[in-house]
């Protein structure tokens, strides 16, 4: 019986331990202090989801770094996530917007509207692939993954990569081997798997 509990304790353990992934929805409120804080997004299955976020969380809009302010309720937001002890168990290290709900002003206070990245990137996402585990070995284009439940992963890096460490946006030299990451990822003509985005960083626990 002792032996059922500690199986099922620790499994639980690793269920918390276990990225939640990539995280979509439409942006509904947040509330910060200091720069830490919860944002709400509504999915597409209509529940709200919270996830905490705090000073290494990325956020980036028109392909540039922005604070949690310049979110505007019915943002179609993509956050890359992950488990954090807590009341609130999804910890965001990326929040993406993909697109506005309406116009923004420009620079010079006429409305323009955000644009994403690439042209199908509101609607198509690229990276439907999501990957997390131990960086073995990173080799010229090629970064090698140890994952837990699918062995050892091959992925290729491409010249429009992105690198994020603690929230920052890095160059790929800064990753180095035995280093924790969430990879974005997708497989181009050759069926090959390309990373377009690669994160890594401790979690900080929100005050």
């Amino acid at each position: 019986m002792r032996f059922i509990q500690l199986l099922v304790l620790s499994c639980a353990a690793l269920a918390q331990q276990a990225p939640i992934g990539i995280v979509r929805g439409e942006f509904v409120k947040s509330n910060s202090a200091s720069g830490e804080g919860e944002l709400v997004v509504r999915t597409s299955e209509g529940g709200d989801r919270q996830c905490a976020f705090d000073r290494k969380t990325y956020f980036e809009a028109d392909n540039q770094l922005v604070t949690a302010s310049a979110l505007r309720p019915g943002d179609r937001l993509e956050i890359v996530a992950d488990r954090k002890p807590g009341p609130v168990d999804c910890y965001a290290r990326t929040v993406h917007v993909m697109d506005a709900a309406s116009a923004r002003p420009g620079p010079a206070g006429r409305p323009r509207l955000r644009q994403s990245s690439s042209p199908t990137e509101s609607f198509a996402p690229r990276g439907e692939l999501m990957f997390s585990g131990m960086v073995v070995r990173v080799d010229h284009e090629v970064l090698t993954l140890r994952t837990r439940t699918d062995g050892v992963k091959t992925i290729l890096l491409r010249q429009d990569t992105r690198y994020i460490g603690d929230g920052q946006r890095v160059d790929v030299a800064a990753l180095r081997n035995n280093t924790r990451v969430f990879i974005r990822a997708g497989r181009n003509l050759d069926n090959d798997i390309e990373a377009y985005q690669v994160v890594w960083g401790e979690i900080v626990r929100s005050r």
